[in-house]
């Protein structure tokens, strides 16, 4: 539940940009403080505007992404030799830190936020990559789909509580105490972190002796002897391998556009005011936390009663989040004849990628249970390429073309997602691969 905590908070830090921007941005006419009533010029006080292009907005959105790109691969190795428990918490710590300083930055220029940005993406690139570390000394086979499941939901829940609250903060408080808020929270939250969480089953005082010996037991098979060197060449050919990384690819692409972007697009489509947009950007993910959150357990469900083969339960369940977005993307553009049909298809296209949490977000750890800090974290560069990508491509798409910049925004996301769930059903496996296993040299 802490992790959970823990993702709700970083994603929530990340997050919160997304709604405030709408209240940041210059409006369509410029503000003129000599001319304008005490209760403008205390609301312009409380709510400072910027004027920064959409191209910028895009920068300032992925700049994050860069930072955790950056961080990925040495926590990824670094995690499996130092304690998960101090670089979690230290990363949070700092991230929390960077989120009260967001507003000054702002204030100070572009340059300086997208710096803190960046900063802060290597601090919550930090705690994405180190806390997979735990399942491989927690998490027992049967259970891997609720238990991660449930931790990633925080990821998936906090743009709904973020776009919730986030739009009545703006009006009533100012649109820099979101960032005051969210990084208090992250703070105290450290706190819990360094008492309450240990590294392994074997040290937590709080659970039971028969539970300690469940969780090593089922895990016995799969535990290292010792640090051996990283197969990097037969990694590279791994087709199963390149299978996840590029359905990462597609997830991290459809996710990060749509957590971006929902408010803008329905600021530019329903024109509705801050605290309904935040209302309607919110509610998505709510369905998607209650998505991945319901994926996991039936995973596990398929697998306990041997419904379906773990390779079919992975496949199922990645192709419902990498193409129902494309489905309802399109449905978006050419089915939302009126309000409510078009917050039902985007709904339903927020949601339902949150079914790769039980697909291939998890799946490595079948593969490679041994380099599964390792690989979570290449695949994760890979997809925070795509999140960064797509961030950057939309701003130019909305900056260059008004009248059909959504259609290219979308036909791309659907051309992206339909090749990588190819070469997910045709080249994904789910049992562990020969590189992966331990290698015993006896010597003469």
């Amino acid at each position: 539940m802490l992790l959970h905590l823990c993702n709700f908070v970083t994603s929530a830090q990340r997050t919160c940009l997304a709604l405030t921007m709408v209240a940041m941005v210059n409006r369509t006419e410029p503000l003129d403080l000599t001319n304008t009533s005490a209760k403008t010029e205390l609301d312009y006080v409380k709510n400072p505007v910027y004027n920064w292009s959409p191209v910028i907005q895009g920068i300032i959105f992925s700049s994050i992404f860069y930072g955790a790109l950056i961080i990925q691969i040495p926590i990824g190795y670094l995690s499996s030799i130092y304690s998960i428990k101090k670089m979690v918490g230290s990363a949070l710590f700092i991230s929390s830190l960077l989120s009260l300083l967001i507003p000054s930055a702002a204030q100070a220029g572009k340059t300086l936020i997208i710096l803190c940005r960046v900063a802060q993406g290597m601090a919550q690139g930090t705690v994405t990559a180190a806390q997979h570390g735990i399942w491989i000394k927690w998490a027992p086979p049967l259970e891997r789909g609720r238990l991660t499941s449930i931790c990633l939901s925080g990821n998936m829940l906090a743009p709904f509580i973020v776009l919730l609250v986030s739009g009545f903060i703006c009006d009533l408080l100012g649109w820099p105490m979101v960032f005051y808020i969210f990084g208090g929270y992250g703070c105290v939250l450290c706190l819990f972190w360094f008492v309450l969480v240990y590294d392994d089953p074997k040290n937590h005082p709080c659970i039971s002796i028969s539970e300690k010996e469940y969780i090593i037991s089922s895990l016995a098979q799969q535990a290292s002897s010792g640090r051996q060197s990283l197969p990097i060449k037969a990694m590279l050919k791994s087709l199963p391998l390149w299978a996840i990384s590029l359905n990462t690819f597609a997830f991290m692409w459809t996710n990060n556009l749509f957590i971006s972007y929902t408010p803008t697009f329905i600021n530019t489509k329903l024109h509705v005011d801050i605290k309904e947009n935040g209302l309607l950007s919110g509610f998505p993910y709510l369905l998607a936390g209650i998505c991945g959150i319901l994926a996991g357990h039936m995973s596990d469900y398929f697998l306990s009663r041997n419904i379906f083969k773990l390779v079919t339960i992975r496949k199922l369940f990645t192709t419902l989040g990498i193409f129902s977005p494309v489905i309802f993307s399109l449905c978006l553009l050419y089915l939302s004849f009126n309000f409510y049909s078009t917050v039902t298809f985007l709904t339903l296209a927020n949601a339902t990628s949150s079914f790769c949490i039980a697909g291939t977000v998890i799946n490595a750890l079948d593969i490679a249970p041994r380099y599964y800090g390792f690989l979570k974290a290449i695949t994760t560069v890979i997809g925070m390429i795509g999140a960064l990508i797509s961030s950057t491509v939309t701003g130019l798409f909305l900056s260059q073309d008004t009248e059909f910049s959504w259609h290219k925004i979308f036909f791309l996301l659907a051309g992206i997602n339909v090749t990588s769930i190819i070469f997910y059903l045709v080249f994904a496996k789910a049992e562990i691969q020969e590189w992966a296993t331990e290698k015993r040299n006896t010597r003469l």
